[in-house]
């Protein structure tokens, strides 16, 4: 990846797996400055729950909480995209997103946002109540959420990730 800005993408897509509905979303945007980072990822939950939890009440919904399961499972996939230094949800052969989600203890039906180059978790909050799909899981049927961010080794670009989980 070049350190120019990308024009914007968006792409989704859904898997079925073992019977469960998962569904993943992506987008991109510019570059932003450093932040401290935990285990290579930074656990932004705190700050974006206040944001999601405002856009959910506009529309009706229950207020999501935070939960262990959601915050590793949004560390991991930050942390992967940054070494990966690409913005996807699956990195490399047979990567699978209900195995992560297994893996990180995530209840099943789950949905994961991701995006790249916010400077901060209000730009991508922002970026994913900007984009239709990322909206869509923001306002799903949830119960948690986990929002990570992790920088490359090699150009620091921030990647994001979102992970939202039925059970708290």
């Amino acid at each position: 990846m070049t350190h120019l800005p990308s024009y914007p993408t968006r792409r989704g897509f859904l898997l079925i797996s073992g019977g469960s509905l998962l569904t993943l979303a992506g987008c991109t945007t510019l570059r932003g400055p450093s932040t401290p980072s935990v285990d290579g990822a930074t656990d932004d939950t705190r700050a974006a729950l206040p944001l999601v939890n405002a856009l959910r009440a506009r529309h009706g919904l229950s207020a999501l909480g935070a939960s262990g399961p959601t915050g590793r499972a949004a560390a991991e996939q930050a942390v992967r995209m940054a070494k990966a230094n690409e913005m996807k949800h699956l990195i490399g052969f047979g990567d699978d997103f209900g195995d992560r989600m297994k893996r990180n203890s995530v209840a099943l039906p789950a949905a994961e946002n991701i995006a790249s180059g916010q400077a901060s978790v209000t730009e991508a909050v922002q970026a994913w109540i900007d984009s239709p799909k990322h909206l869509i899981n923001m306002l799903g049927d949830y119960r948690a959420v986990g929002v990570a961010m992790a920088r490359s080794p090699s150009t620091s670009r921030p990647y994001w990730a979102m992970v939202l989980s039925a059970q708290a």
